[in-house]
């Protein structure tokens, strides 16, 4: 299997007289998500790929989370990054988290849609945001897209985290330890549906999903990229009907100035091998070039632009 990419990798390669010298090497620094999510997975299967099939290139999986991503790309702390739409289009706006506009930051392509979910002790008579006043929460710290989503939802429902007692912690899956030893009632998260940090705590507790359909109006004047819809039904154990959660679009991102030569491998090579993928994460299932090529208010990589002006001709 390694000499097929390698091989595959040489050819495209040739093709676009990207061949590099011998004994050339390139570190490819890939900001991911925290441990628990989604993006971690993706991210050692797309440096799989693009090791085995690209001469001389290294990548180097590093932390991240949705805004800090943004902020690496944009300082070229890193060339490849997962991002969430939301996060990077205020980014390039400037609004809030980010004290400024963000420059130099371009979509490679969307991925799939991304659940923020709100998740709760049974027995803590937690049904809504409101009710959550004045308990321990469990949410990720600043700089995950997921705590900029919990800023939102409170501020939604009136509130903030003056009215909760707030503990940032470093994963979902540290986020759930607090659950399960009692420590927090509730805890934020956002990335694919079935969240393995969801799953570990309903093998543990009883728990419930808070339905967020009430919010949505607001979550939207807060942010036009937020959508709400109805957790499908059967996604964890001990669910109750179809509570409707908030959602919105995982992306990769890159420099905008990076060789779009490699820009267009790397998708290409991320498209001829994208059931690894979605074996990985059944949201990407769904998903195609056209749905990667997307309009989601940021910039397309001349590289990956290239690369989806040519899968819409075939």
């Amino acid at each position: 299997m390694k000499n097929r990419f390698a091989i595959k990798g040489l050819a495209l390669a040739a093709c676009l007289g990207l061949a590099a010298p011998a004994g050339a090497q390139e570190t490819l620094r890939f900001m991911t998500g925290p441990q628990g999510g989604s993006w971690v997975p993706i991210a050692g299967a797309l440096k799989n790929i693009w090791e085995r099939a690209i001469p001389g290139l290294s990548v180097q999986t590093l932390p991240g989370a949705g805004v800090a991503n943004v902020r690496g790309i944009a300082g070229n702390r890193a060339q490849v990054a997962f991002g969430n739409s939301i996060s990077t289009v205020d980014g390039l706006a400037g609004r809030a988290p980010f004290p400024e506009a963000v420059r130099n930051v371009c979509n490679i392509g969307s991925l799939y849609p991304q659940w923020f979910q709100v998740i709760a002790l049974a027995d803590s008579g937690i049904n809504t945001i409101e009710d959550m006043r004045g308990k321990p929460i469990a949410l990720q710290p600043r700089g995950n897209t997921a705590e900029v989503v919990t800023q939102h939802i409170l501020r939604a429902a009136g509130m903030s985290y003056s009215d909760v007692r707030a503990s940032f912690q470093s994963s979902y899956t540290d986020a759930v330890g607090l659950l399960r030893d009692g420590h927090a009632q509730v805890f934020t998260l956002g990335t694919t549906i079935p969240a393995s940090a969801v799953m570990d705590l309903a093998s543990a507790r009883s728990m419930r999903i808070v339905d967020l359909s009430r919010y949505v109006d607001k979550m939207r004047e807060i942010n036009p990229g937020y959508q709400g819809a109805p957790l499908p039904a059967n996604t964890y154990p001990q669910q109750q009907g179809t509570p409707v959660q908030i959602t919105y679009t995982a992306h990769l991102i890159t420099n905008c100035d990076r060789n779009p030569e490699q820009v267009y491998q790397m998708v290409k090579l991320l498209w001829d091998n994208v059931d690894t993928l979605r074996n990985i994460v059944s949201a990407m299932r769904e998903s195609t070039p056209a749905t990667a090529a997307a309009d989601i208010g940021v910039p397309m990589h001349p590289g990956a632009a290239r690369f989806y002006a040519e899968a819409a001709r075939r």
